[in-house]
């Protein structure tokens, strides 16, 4: 089992920056693909941004590409989501999801085991 644990959620004012955090626990986490997903009320779970268990090239959705960086720190079980730039339409309940290290594409919520409970990100114009 791997448990998933996001803090870093708040309110920010377009254009501002905010930092999520997903903390890990139960396996060894350098073996595991980690991704962001986020979710608004009566929508579908949507792609944000991804990165490998090796740390390599990191994925974008195309509506944060530019603005957001995914990135992991191994030695403290935890990946990472700077949020710049930040728009209203970015408000969305964000949530941390992993995988043992796989070839799917990364940007499909079914391929992903583990999933955090979520954290609110609200974005004020």
């Amino acid at each position: 089992q791997v448990q998933l644990v996001e803090s870093g959620g708040g309110l920010v004012r377009t254009g501002g920056s905010l930092r999520l955090s997903c903390a890990a626990s139960g396996r060894t986490f350098s073996m595991y693909d980690m991704a962001w997903f986020r979710q608004a009320p009566g929508k579908e779970r949507e792609f944000v941004a991804a990165i490998s268990w090796s740390g390599g090239s990191p994925y974008y959705a195309d509506s944060v590409k530019g603005r957001f960086t995914i990135s992991r720190d191994n030695a403290k079980s935890t990946v990472y989501l700077q949020m710049n730039s930040v728009k209203p339409e970015d408000t969305n309940v964000y949530y941390c999801a992993s995988r043992y290290r796989s070839d799917s594409r990364h940007h499909l919520a079914a391929t992903y085991n583990y999933w955090g409970q979520g954290t609110q990100v609200t974005v004020s114009s």
